[in-house]
């Protein structure tokens, strides 16, 4: 049995290629600007099934490239789920808590309407309708503020700022729960064995870790954690403009998962302290 991710540098690509029957694709091998050759390498190899780990992740970047974004984040995963669909087998598609507007202060059900308001939700939004549009057996699994050892993250530059300076301000009113990369993946990896036991799980779902918090309170969790006495201040949105917008309230209402898959909530703390581990072991090398 063999899943095909597409995705190889990326913070979740890189936590699947840990699993054994996992082939990864690297954009030299499947480039998501092009659609059709990501639907012909899924015909070359013949997978079991298919995660979708890659995307356009430079979110203020995305402002000023649309269009190359809903290329890479819409055009392409509707090209997988179409290849996909006509051989029958399973499709997860990694999507975001940025195709909700961040209003209100209670968890997005999976079934919420959603708003985009920015150009990298509206990309991303693109890509959730393409997969349900190819009417295969198919997961959109939205997940948020994803952390690992590996890549560019919010953990690597708060340790990377705490290590440099005595005081941090950090954006306090956006609410969401940080996600590991190795839980995401190993989330991907269960739904792939259970969409192949049940196809009847096929829908949109939603994963993040528990409990959620505000990005300065994270920020005091990895100072924490870290052993830096980096002190944190709270400051508005309005305090740190960026050129695309973020929503505020990235709540997920997770509950759909775990009834459907056993899939629980990570909580975000004790997987941090795996990713500090890793880190140590890493500069240790």
């Amino acid at each position: 049995m063999s899943i095909l991710v597409f995705g190889h540098s990326g913070q979740v690509a890189t936590a699947l290629r840990g699993y054994g029957d996992v082939i990864a694709l690297g954009r030299d091998q499947a480039d998501l600007s092009d659609p059709e050759a990501c639907a012909a390498a899924i015909a070359q190899h013949a997978p079991c099934a298919v995660i979708n780990a890659a995307a356009y992740t430079a979110v203020d970047a995305a402002e000023e490239n649309e269009v190359a974004a809903t290329v890479i984040n819409g055009a392409a995963p509707g090209a997988m789920a179409r290849a996909c669909a006509a051989r029958g087998i399973p499709f997860v598609h990694i999507s975001t808590d940025y195709v909700f507007d961040g209003s209100g202060s209670q968890p997005w059900c999976p079934e919420d309407a959603t708003g985009p308001v920015s150009a990298y939700g509206r990309s991303k939004l693109a890509g959730e309708e393409a997969v349900r549009a190819a009417g295969g057996i198919s997961v959109i699994l939205r997940t948020s503020w994803v952390f690992s050892e590996t890549g560019t993250n919010f953990v690597k530059t708060m340790l990377r700022l705490g290590a440099e300076r005595d005081a941090l301000n950090v954006v306090a009113d956006q609410i969401g729960g940080p996600t590991a990369a190795a839980d995401i993946a190993a989330t991907c990896i269960a739904v792939v064995e259970g969409l192949i036991s049940d196809p009847a799980r096929a829908g949109t779902y939603h994963y993040s870790g528990a409990p959620d918090v505000s990005w300065a309170e994270f920020a005091r969790s990895i100072m924490a954690q870290a052993g830096l006495a980096t002190q944190v201040t709270d400051i508005p949105t309005s305090a740190y403009p960026t050129p695309a917008t973020r929503p505020l309230n990235s709540r997920l209402d997770c509950r759909d998962l775990e009834t459907h898959f056993g899939l629980a909530r990570p909580i975000w703390r004790a997987s941090l302290a795996t990713v500090f581990n890793k880190l140590q072991d890493q500069s240790d090398e």
